[in-house]
């Protein structure tokens, strides 16, 4: 493979700093040098970027693959294909498959299936308990031999308090984190929307904003108790940060990540019974969504996760109440953040951090940085180039996402993997 350089970039690398015009040398799939004023070597590819950002390829810590089990929904190659779209070169893989990602040989699979994509890397998340059930905990200490990036039991809440103390207390021997979904599970049974005015409107089962906010609350004793790592996963209420807030200031090891459409819709998105928008955790009433973007500007939340949790169109052509929670999100993740960037609320630099180098250090991940000598994972985005969100004409399988007919600024230029270009 010839040198890549990537000329007439603005470079973007919030993990050192990097921040202003010049170029990027690649050699051998890694980043060979960058600056203001790089010669050109004999037999190189060039690519003049016109003035677009050039920053590390995202990192996305919440992807749900159909794969294994739900192949119908979406593939490790078809999230490969919307994930390249959105300039996403890393992901973590919740577990929560069939069978569930519970033996190391599904985690060693899983990380292979990635490779041999060519354009992804996937980082697999380990279930907590066997069958992410919530009964018995997994061998979690082989799990994360086998590559586990941390353990989590997807969708589902570790609801025993006892079992969540003694997983805590046991990965914190390995360094392992532990990622849990904020959502008391007796509460939230049979709700399909927040509880309040609108879901009552509707007439629809509601689940109390309470029941994200009362696992936080447990789970942050339960870290100061035995010392364990804690993570929480899309966040999406204003007594939940401020319960996070509290527990860093604390010094704590806790950390949180949210997906946008906590902090770019409100539960009037649902509509007259829009099931693309029917989401888990639900959509929140709008000083919620406030409360997220504030924390996303204060640094409470860690990282912006897309959260992406393909449905078929089946999963979704049913009454408000039945239908099947979650939303796409791989090829809208950067386009939706960089709202929050237009809208005078993230600086640039702030918002390439949530999705890039922050996520990488939660993840243990090379990527994520454009530092000399490491993978020349990229991705290149004019950030004022316009596109619209057309469920039906995205990349790959998933389609059901909450942001169609939303116009965007923000579009993907070109994705590379290791040098090689995957995108664009």
């Amino acid at each position: 493979m010839p040198d890549l350089l990537l000329d007439h970039v603005h470079l973007l690398d919030p993990s050192t700093g990097l921040d202003g015009s010049g170029s990027l040398l690649v050699r051998g799939g890694r980043i060979l040098d960058h600056g203001p004023a790089l010669g050109r070597p004999d037999d190189v590819e060039i690519i003049d970027g016109d003035g677009a950002i050039l920053c590390p390829g995202l990192v996305d810590m919440r992807v749900a693959l159909g794969e294994p089990g739900f192949e119908y929904r979406e593939t490790i190659a078809s999230a490969a294909q919307a994930a390249a779209a959105g300039g996403i070169t890393t992901l973590a893989a919740l577990p929560d498959s069939a069978p569930a990602i519970d033996d190391p040989a599904l985690v060693f699979l899983l990380r292979s299936r990635g490779e041999a994509t060519g354009s992804l890397t996937i980082l697999p998340y380990a279930a907590i308990t066997r069958g992410c059930r919530g009964e018995e905990m997994a061998e979690l200490g082989l799990l994360r031999e086998a590559g586990a990036a941390a353990f989590t039991d997807g969708k589902r809440a570790v609801a025993s308090t006892q079992l969540m103390r003694r997983v805590l207390s046991y990965a914190r021997a390995f360094g392992g984190r532990i990622v849990q979904h904020p959502e008391d599970p007796s509460l939230a049974e049979g709700g399909a929307a927040t509880e309040g005015e609108l879901a009552t409107r509707l007439g629809l089962p509601g689940i109390p904003l309470v029941a994200e906010a009362i696992i936080v609350a447990r789970d942050v004793r339960l870290a100061r108790l035995t010392g364990g790592a804690l993570h929480f996963g899309h966040v999406s209420t204003a007594e939940t940060v401020e319960l996070i807030r509290r527990a860093k200031h604390e010094g704590l090891d806790v950390t949180c990540d949210t997906a946008p459409p906590y902090f770019d819709l409100n539960e009037t998105a649902i509509g007259d019974y829009r099931t693309y928008s029917k989401l888990s955790p639900p959509l929140r009433p709008e000083a919620d969504r406030q409360a997220i973007a504030a924390a996303l500007i204060d640094g409470t939340i860690d990282a912006i996760a897309s959260d992406h949790q393909p449905r078929d169109a089946d999963d979704k052509r049913l009454p408000f109440a039945q239908a099947s929670a979650g939303g796409a999100g791989l090829a809208t993740l950067l386009g939706i953040t960089l709202a929050q960037v237009h809208g005078g609320r993230l600086s640039m630099a702030q918002a390439v951090a949530l999705l890039t180098s922050r996520p990488a250090r939660l993840l243990g991940s090379r990527g994520g940085t454009l530092a000399r000598g490491a993978p020349a994972d990229l991705c290149l985005f004019h950030p004022e180039r316009a596109w619209q969100v057309q469920a039906g004409r995205m990349p790959g399988k998933a389609q059901n996402t909450p942001f169609d007919g939303r116009a965007l600024e923000g579009r993907v230029l070109g994705t590379w993997k290791a040098g090689r270009r995957v995108f664009g």
